[in-house]
């Protein structure tokens, strides 16, 4: 599961070309899909959060619901300070890093390990957060790195950025080799942005607005992820046999999308959605929305000067993000 992406590594290729490419044939089933409102058993509750910082908010969700992850900001008198979040059921732990600023959790699994990316003295820093300590990723020699998703046995995927090209590499931190980095072989330009249980990864290539979505077996084979008439691509998150991402129509208004990774086939969604993460049963979230099969529900607690945002689901259909009423707090919907 990823979430984040909230700063989302996408880029890719044409679809059409890199399917020909590869040879492979593309699904042409599509779904239409209506919008309702949110059910009443639907409720949003405030995560726990310290009161003396700035804002709060809550970025990931691991899959058995059990463990969220986020970030907030505490302002002193001279810089600020930044913490990370983790919640335990409802029991809250402030995470500070001496060095590390811009905290932002991209992933966290069912054993409560939290990715995610930061910066230190004006570097860009991927870090991983395991038993109350942090542990920088090791990465490639002339290479910034960013990470998107953590899988349950705790293999990671990310990016690199060659300093020198500036071309990107797909990379993967094995949870079976602790301090090593490989570089996957992957599309050209090519950005993971979600990792299954299984070891299917996610994600889009090439260059800036003209992307391919790209999906890589545990086998290494590689196959697209497109829609026949689309253009460019981007694959947001997967979870089980689910992908989601956002695909360029000429002539169509729906370029929300939905993959069924078991055999390519596709559903469009309510192009209102933000889009930010999926889970094991295909329930989509993003922005004010979540979407449940082919209907779109807005979820409770938005309204006049009121802004929510949903950044992650568990497989459970719990649902964490964050409420603006005044101030930033991190907020959980249930029964969604």
């Amino acid at each position: 599961m990823t979430h984040t992406a909230r700063h989302r590594m996408l880029a890719g290729t044409a679809a059409g070309l890199l399917a020909a490419s590869l040879g492979v044939a593309l699904s042409s089933t599509a779904t239409a899909a209506p919008r309702t409102s949110a059910t009443s058993a639907c409720t949003i509750s405030t995560l726990p959060y310290p009161a003396d910082t700035y804002r709060a908010e809550a970025n990931a969700i691991d899959p058995s619901g059990r463990f969220v992850a986020g970030a907030a900001l505490r302002v002193g008198e001279n810089d600020n300070q930044y913490l990370m979040l983790l919640w335990d059921g409802q029991r809250l732990t402030e995470v500070e890093a001496p060095g590390v600023s811009g905290f932002d959790p991209a992933d966290i699994n069912e054993s409560g390990i939290v990715i995610g990316n930061g910066w230190e003295n004006g570097s860009p820093r991927a870090w991983r957060y395991r038993d109350g300590q942090f542990v920088q990723l090791p990465s490639p020699p002339s290479v910034d790195v960013s990470v998107s998703a953590i899988n349950k046995a705790g293999d990671i995927v990310g990016v690199g950025s060659d300093n020198a090209s500036g071309e990107y590499v797909a990379l993967r931190w094995p949870a079976d080799r602790p301090g090593t980095v490989e570089v996957l072989d992957a599309p050209v330009n090519a950005r993971p942005s979600g990792i299954t249980p299984n070891g299917t990864i996610v994600g889009s290539a090439g260059e800036f607005a003209n992307w391919t979505g790209w999906v890589r077996r545990p086998n290494g084979r590689i196959k697209p992820l497109a829609v026949p008439g689309g253009g460019s691509t981007e694959v947001y998150a997967a979870a089980g046999h689910w992908a989601v991402g956002r695909v360029s129509m000429v002539d169509a208004q729906a370029d929300i999308v939905r993959w069924d990774l078991r055999d390519g086939s596709y559903t469009f969604l309510d192009q209102e959605m933000g889009l930010d993460d999926v889970n094991a049963k295909g329930v989509v979230v993003g922005g004010d929305r979540v979407a449940r099969g082919a209907t779109s529900r807005v979820l409770p607690g938005g309204g006049e000067r009121i802004n929510i945002g949903a950044r992650a689901i568990s497989d459970t259909g719990t649902i964490v993000g964050w409420r603006n009423a005044d101030r930033v707090t991190p907020v959980r919907w249930t029964g969604c």
